[in-house]
Order: C-alpha cells, then structure tokens, then sequence
C-alpha cells in the first residue's frame, strides 16, 4: 500500500508543484514590487477605492457564479475526455456576464442607489471594475484547464514571463508619474489578457480547445441536472454569504472612509503575500482529491492530508509570524508613512493567511466529495456569526461600535477564519479517519515556535544591535536570523513543520546530489 502512496502519481504531483512554486517565488518579487509602487503612487484614498470596487464585483460574480466553477473543475477533473462539459461551462459564463450587464445598467441608472451601493465612487471606475473582475474569472477558468490536463508547468511559465512584463509595466508607471486609478485599471486588463493568452496558446498546441462540441438538448439537460446537485446547496450559502462579504467593506467605506479601505486593503495585500508559496498547491491537491475520491480511494485522499497540508499552514505560518512582528517596517518599506495607521491592521491581518490556506484546501476535501450542503451550512453559520462582530468592531461609538476600523475588520476576520477553519477540519478529520486534535495541537505549537522565533530575532537586532532606525537594514537582517533560526529547530524537530525525519533526510541527500552535479 505505501508503495503505492509514492509512486509516479506522486511524483507527478511534485513536479507539477515545483512549477507552480517556482512561479510563485517570482510571483512573490512581483507582488513585493507592486505591493511598494501601487499603495505609494495611488495613495490611501485612490488605492482604498480600487480594492473597495474590485473586491464587490468579484463577490458579486462568485455568488452569481453560483459555486458553477468547483463543479467544474471537479467533474472534468473525474472525466477529462468529456470535452462537450466544457462547451456547457462556456454558455454558463456567458449567462453571467449578460446578468452582470443588466445589473450595472439597472444600478447606476439612479443616482442616489448608485451611491447607496458605491459610496463617493465614479461611474467610469464602478464600470472598470465590473469588467476587471470577469476578465479575472475567465482568466480563473482558463487556468482551472490547464491544471486538469496536466499542463500546470507549461502554464507556470507563461505566468513567470507575464509576471516579469508586469513588474516592467509597473515601474514604467510609477517611475513616470503616470500611476493613476485609470491607469491602474488598464495594467490589469493587459495583463490579464496577455496572460490569458499565453494559457489558451498552451491548450491550443497540446489539442485542448476551449470550445468541445455543442452539446445536445439531453446533454445539457443532463449537466444542469448534474450542476443543480452539486451546486444547489451552494446558493444558499451564496445568498447570505454575498451581503455578508459586501457588508464587511461597504460598512469599512460608509464609517471610515477610503483610507481606512486603504489601510485595511493594503494589510491584505501584505497577508496575500505570505501564502504566495502555499496558494500554489491548492488547485493541485484539489485535482488530486477530486481524481481519488472518484476511484473511492479515501486513504489517498488522508494521504494527501496528512501529506501536504500541516507543511503547508507550517510555510504559511512561516511568513506570516514574522511580518506581524515586523508590521511597522513592512509598512514603510511598501506603503510610506502615508499608511502608518495601517500598522495594527497590518500586524493582526498577518495572521489570516496562515488560517487561510488550512482553509483552501480543507474546503478542497468538501468540494471534492460532493459535501457541499456540509460546507454551505459551516460557512453560513460563520457568516451570520461575523455579521454582529462586523458591525460592532467598525461602527462609530454613537452607534453600539468600537470605531476600530481597519483594524476592526481585520479582527474579525482573523477570528471567523480561525474558528470555521477548525470546524472544517473536523469534519474533514472525521471522513478521514484522521485525529482532529492533533491537527489543533499541530496548528498552536507551530505558530508558538514560529512566533517566540521572530521575537527573539526581533530583539535581538532592534535592542541588543540597536539597529531600530535603520529600518531597511534591520529588517532583511532580522528576515536573514529568522530563517537560519527556524531551519535549525525544523532540522532538529521537523514534526514542528508537518515534515518527517526521513523528509529532512531525503532533502539533505537530494540536495548533496544536485551539489555533486555542479
């Protein structure tokens, strides 16, 4: 059985990971580059309402979406030869950009509803960000075929190279002086596009086509019989889920204005960061769970639990316990002293992504076995949940609120996320077979390490080097200690990270390998 476990499935699976992570390392400088130039040529009010519009019409197309693109990718993941699916998920994003169309006309024929909906924003950038938004679900769906045909390092290096471009664009801009809201909008449509494709190119040449045949009338009616089952338990957690999601930001906009949307939206961006090198798995391991749970393979599917996920939320982990002790000179490095107050949001928000990926490919095991009533009951009793705790961390203190702002809404998120994640896990734990409360144990001692790591390297170079005012230089320094640090209580305790003794062994032979050979 365990020979099995390791075989050229698994490899396979590792390689295509490799790509992934190796796109996502150069994904990681991109995103430091554009994390410094956006925020401080667009500033806290311009950069505050970008991610405001973007972040509204990109739940709006998830929940219109209906819970279509899991299903998806889970079915052509199981039936990969069944090419007229594909046909059928084309008629279903052109229904969606048809009702988005509608909406937009109806929403802002009236004035006063418009600004009831977008509060101090302008016509032309609510527009802009509608179509941004399902630029980037067609960009998504694009990539989701890639990633069920195997194609994964193909399409990884089509995104290093328009990864690269965009950081040239970027800097061109900012350098310019010609980085504006506009402008902004128009780098991500170029961007999106040209990558978009790139990935339709790999398809194109691999004999892959976006287009599978026009199903019949049976054909269709079978898939929105398919569709409806999977989904169906979804839209009722997308009917709470959307107000609630937009509650959150609309109510940061209407209470604490665009900057407080600025301060919020650049501690997020920050936390994006940190699971940049986790993120890259998580459509990976949702093929694999999808493909296993087809051939009713259960102990793949807690072999790849046990496999993957502690390492991951372990590299998460990693990242994000030294950001939020360093949160102030993070701040400065890519914001400027214009974003100051983002300082605690920053610090606290550190924290979301390392629940966050727990939580991507927790959600994987649900969608992947069809648990979607399951996973739609966990989120909407989350959601109602944080509706109260929204409120009451943001809304001003003549109103039962804390006033908190950003800050606030970064609590909230990182609570929510923590409890519902570990609600996820045990059930997960429970289908699998798996032990719930050492994945707990796993998720404390892990940020306890990582976190009493950072401080010691903290003051270490702050008081005991007295380098506090050389910001730039105390950072990369600390950074530098903080990994050597944590390498060495992952060489002496890999249990920590979610490895084995013989991981660590295996990589130290491999790496001796690859040594010998230069």
């Amino acid at each position: 059985m365990q020979i099995n476990k390791e075989t050229g499935k698994e490899d396979s699976l590792n390689k295509r990971y490799a790509y992934s992570l190796f796109a996502n390392i150069i994904g990681l400088a991109a995103s430091m580059v554009t994390a410094v130039f956006i925020p401080r040529g667009l500033g806290p009010v311009s950069y505050g309402n970008f991610s405001f519009l973007t972040n509204f019409f990109q739940q709006l197309i998830v929940f219109l979406g209906l819970g279509t693109p899991n299903a998806f990718y889970t079915k052509l993941s199981q039936r990969s030869d069944e090419h007229k699916l594909i046909s059928f998920y084309v008629y279903i994003s052109l229904g969606l950009v048809g009702i988005v169309a509608v909406f937009l006309i109806v929403s802002t024929t009236s004035s006063s509803f418009k600004e009831f909906l977008w509060p101090g924003q302008q016509r032309l950038f609510i527009y802009a960000a509608a179509l941004l938004s399902l630029g980037i679900w067609f960009s998504d769906s694009i990539k989701n075929l890639t990633n069920v045909y195997a194609l994964t390092a193909e399409a990884e290096i089509a995104r290093i190279f328009q990864r690269i471009i965009s950081v040239g664009f970027i800097l061109l801009l900012f350098l310019g002086q010609w980085l504006t809201l506009f402008a902004l909008f128009i780098y991500h449509y170029l961007i999106t596009f040209f990558l978009c494709i790139l990935w339709v190119r790999i398809l194109f040449g691999k004999g892959y086509s976006l287009w599978g045949g026009k199903p019949t009338t049976d054909e269709i009616r079978g898939y929105l019989l398919e569709f409806y089952k999977y989904c169906g338990p979804l839209v009722i957690g997308g009917i709470v889920g959307l107000p609630a999601g937009l509650f959150d930001r609309w109510l940061l906009q209407k209470f604490g204005g665009s900057a407080q949307q600025g301060f919020y939206s650049l501690s997020y961006q920050i936390g994006t960061i940190c699971i940049l090198f986790t993120s890259a798995l998580v459509p990976l391991i949702t093929r694999e769970f999808s493909v296993a749970f087809g051939r009713k393979d259960l102990a793949q599917m807690a072999f790849l639990f046990r496999r993957y996920i502690p390492l991951l939320y372990s590299i998460a982990a990693y990242f994000s316990c030294f950001i939020a002790l360093q949160a102030d000179k993070v701040i400065y490095i890519t914001g400027g002293q214009r974003y100051a107050g983002a300082a605690m949001a920053v610090t606290i928000m550190a924290f979301y992504p390392i629940h966050q990926t727990y939580g991507q490919l927790s959600a994987s095991v649900f969608l992947a076995t069809g648990q979607t009533a399951l996973y739609r009951n966990i989120g909407v009793f989350f959601v109602l949940f944080g509706l109260p705790l929204t409120y009451f961390l943001i809304a001003p203190g003549d109103k039962m609120g804390l006033n908190a702002g950003a800050t606030g809404l970064a609590i909230k998120m990182v609570i929510v996320q923590f409890i519902g994640v570990n609600v996820q896990l045990y059930f997960n734990a429970r289908l699998l077979d798996l032990r719930f409360w050492r994945y707990v144990g796993h998720q404390i001692v892990s940020v306890a390490c990582l976190l009493g790591s950072a401080t010691a390297v903290m003051l270490m170079v702050d008081v005991w080097m007295g380098l506090n005012d050389n910001i730039i230089l105390s950072f990369f320094l600390s950074g530098i200690l903080y990994t050597l640090m944590v390498m060495g209580v992952a060489w002496f305790q890999p249990i920590l990270f979610g490895l084995r003794i013989q991981d660590r062994n295996a990589f130290v032979k491999f790496a001796l390998r690859k040594i010998k050979k230069c």
